[in-house]
């Protein structure tokens, strides 16, 4: 399975624009995602920022004469935003921890997450990262977190996150204490748009919401 990211800046004033857009060819795209091998699509939105994912069995999924109809529908939603990830193209992967990955989604939340890296921290974020990847010893994750993965883009990075709600459960004071100190130490080189850490750092941050989902 091929995982794809994208993600764009919503002009001011304009999400409502872009809600109505995405409506208008909404059953055209879905048809063109179903006869690509394109599923789990999805939106999200948090303040002025538009991130989508979707998977596919293999990169180049998409034919030219598809292709033409996406950049047709790109440049009339395009009305409403600008790119941040380059368009069409692979946005980078910073994380990933697969593991398990559910086909049936019915006992599936979603945790997607927006934060904004200081400047010149991609690497370093990167590095971090790495490192928890290379502590796992190829290790599979059975839950509840499952299909994770972390991009970048234009200095941003964005989360998708599927968890398994029959396996959550409360954190334990050892797994309160471990996760203070990780985000408390990537605040020096990122901050946050969605509201995942606030329980930490007090502050308040708008909760991401999803625009749209296609099976």
């Amino acid at each position: 399975m091929k995982r794809h990211a994208f993600a764009m800046k919503v002009k001011e004033g304009m999400l409502g624009e872009y809600r109505a857009r995405l409506g208008k060819i909404w059953t055209e795209l879905t048809e063109v995602l179903d006869m690509s091998g394109i599923s789990n699509f999805s939106i999200w939105n948090v303040e002025d920022i538009l991130f989508g994912y979707c998977e596919s069995l293999s990169d180049n999924v998409i034919d030219e004469e598809e292709m033409e109809k996406l950049r047709n529908w790109d440049k009339f939603l395009g009305v409403a935003y600008e790119w941040i990830s380059e368009p069409y193209k692979p946005m980078r992967l910073m994380y990933h921890d697969f593991g398990w990955v559910r086909e049936n989604k019915e006992m599936i939340r979603h945790r997607v997450f927006v934060t904004k890296l200081v400047p010149g921290s991609e690497e370093e974020y990167k590095r971090r990262h790495d490192a928890l990847v290379e502590a796992r010893n190829g290790e599979v994750t059975a839950g509840p977190d499952s299909n994770f993965s972390i991009w970048s883009a234009g200095g941003y990075v964005f989360g998708y996150d599927e968890i398994d709600t029959s396996m959550e459960h409360a954190m334990t004071e050892e797994e309160r204490e471990s996760s203070i100190k990780w985000e408390k130490n990537m605040l020096n080189i990122m901050s946050w748009l969605t509201d995942d850490v606030d329980w930490i750092t007090g502050e308040h941050h708008s909760h991401i919401v999803r625009v749209c989902y296609h099976e």
